[in-house]
């Protein structure tokens, strides 16, 4: 933000020193001047905004930078590569990031599998990873994607990805978020072993994780689950960090607040740090 401001410092006396010395003269290049200046503003402001919530672990081969986006969209930089996890919503929440070298897609619902950001964000030489039913829904439209399946690990880049299973409690044919269709991952990156949860209840695969990092938890009622049951399995699997992410539901955005306190107060849960950002404008 720092930065920011010097820029705009810097770039208001230069454009308001020409609108003074040419505001009387000709009143169309004064607008004209304070036109150029607002879109410029509204420009960095967005690259900013993509900036200011990056996050940094440092692991035993480098930094890992996180920045949460939107919904359930994230990316991580790591040793000059970026991924991308569920890109969604549009070409305005990645201004400011870098291309994407790697693309993960948890499920086949729009909030993951979205074509008008995967158009904006795919590149020619972006690697993609994904469920077998999202690379049937996408039918080719971005390239042949690397299929995994639950319980399937592979290595890109020196990073291990695995597939773990996401799906609703009871399970049944007919639900939101059938077993064996999405993926969560698990990613080794460096030193880190970092968790995505995607579409998920607390399921006895989440709660038997171990030696998790970083996890990015979903809660959001009726498609995933409660604020206490993701609450109640991160106090069992106990990562190091925890960010609660994917929290728009039906009813609104969930209590995130509450979130912290039943792991902080109520479970008072040793070892694990909630962390809590801006995922949706409206927070």
């Amino acid at each position: 933000m720092t930065l920011l401001r010097i820029i705009l410092s810097e770039r208001n006396i230069s454009l308001f020193n020409q609108t003074t010395h040419t505001q009387e003269a000709n009143p169309e290049n004064s607008y004209l001047m304070k036109s150029i200046l607002l879109h410029m503003t509204c420009f960095l402001l967005l690259i900013a905004g993509a900036k200011a919530q990056t996050d940094t672990i440092s692991t035993k081969k480098g930094d890992l930078l996180i920045h949460p986006v939107l919904h359930g969209t994230l990316v991580l930089e790591y040793r000059g590569n970026t991924i991308y996890v569920d890109p969604y919503g549009g070409a305005e929440g990645f201004a400011g990031l870098p291309d994407a070298n790697l693309i993960l897609i948890t499920d086949i619902h729009g909030d993951h599998c979205d074509s008008a950001s995967l158009a904006v964000v795919k590149k020619e030489n972006s690697h993609m990873i994904v469920p077998a039913a999202v690379a049937e829904k996408l039918k080719g439209s971005f390239g042949k994607p690397e299929i995994l399946a639950n319980g399937k690990k592979t290595t890109w880049e020196g990073i291990t990805i695995e597939a773990l299973p996401m799906y609703n409690l009871p399970e049944a044919a007919d639900s939101r978020h059938t077993k064996g269709r999405g993926n969560g991952y698990l990613l080794t990156i460096g030193s880190k072993r970092v968790y995505i949860s995607g579409d998920t209840e607390d399921i006895p695969e989440m709660r038997a994780l171990k030696d998790i990092d970083i996890a990015f938890i979903c809660m959001n009622l009726p498609y995933t689950m409660s604020v206490d049951q993701a609450a109640d399995a991160v106090n069992e699997f106990k990562p190091a960090i925890v960010y609660p992410y994917h929290f728009r539901g039906k009813d609104g955005l969930s209590d995130i607040d509450h979130f912290r306190e039943l792991i902080e107060e109520e479970f008072e849960t040793e070892g694990v740090e909630v962390r809590l950002r801006r995922w949706y404008p409206q927070q």
